[in-house]
């Protein structure tokens, strides 16, 4: 089926989101997998996509791990800089899309002081013609409810979103309701499947 729209999630398709790089390169690879095995900084983040604060979260975690509270911290103090950097090619591939005329609607696991922060870093995150942000709605990828959600709100019907994210679940989550997806592993893939859907002709990919 042909899609009229496209849903983007963030992380990993428009920001490289790779705590683990972060870490290695400021406290060395022995001292993060220690980090990471004594304590669930992922788990910490997907309550903060929930809706939790992320402030509030990162000192909880640090009380109850006090010989690694200074590297818990920094998951809060450096944050920005553990989001990034920009996957240009994605980019411009939204941005070809909103020349065109096809919607473009973010779909994304994040918080609300989070993606406070990474829109006062990456601008066009304020491009899209709706966001659907996990902080603000009370619910995470890939929980159905959160594509419910979209299709409640987005003026499309699920066989006319095309959505692409780098996790398998997410994506089996919304093909499981019918929309057309794409399992985000570089830009090279998206663009082929915008030109496959009659989105984008290839000399505007690039």
């Amino acid at each position: 089926m042909t899609a009229k729209a496209v849903v983007f999630d963030i992380g990993n398709v428009l920001i490289e989101w790779q705590p683990e790089r972060f870490f290695d390169r400021h406290i060395g690879p022995e001292r993060r997998r220690l980090l990471f095995a004594e304590v669930d900084l992922h788990g910490a983040n997907d309550k903060v996509d929930r809706g939790a604060s992320l402030v509030e979260t990162i000192a909880e975690l640090a009380a109850v791990t006090p010989h690694l509270a200074d590297e818990i911290q920094m998951w809060h103090d450096h944050w920005i800089d553990i989001a990034g950097p920009t996957i240009s090619r994605s980019v411009r591939l939204l941005r070809a899309l909103r020349r065109r005329g096809v919607p473009v609607m973010a779909l994304s696991n994040f918080g609300i002081e989070t993606f406070r922060l990474a829109q006062a870093r990456y601008p066009f995150l304020d491009e899209f013609d709706r966001r659907f942000i996990s902080g603000h709605l009370g619910v995470i990828k890939p929980a159905e409810e959160i594509y419910r959600i979209v299709e409640r709100d987005c003026e499309h019907a699920p066989h006319e979103l095309l959505f692409t994210d780098d996790r398998r679940d997410n994506i089996d989550a919304a093909a499981a309701r019918g929309w057309n997806v794409h399992l985000f592993d570089g830009a090279d893939g998206l663009a082929q499947v915008l030109v496959a859907h009659g989105l984008l002709p290839e000399e505007e990919t690039q």
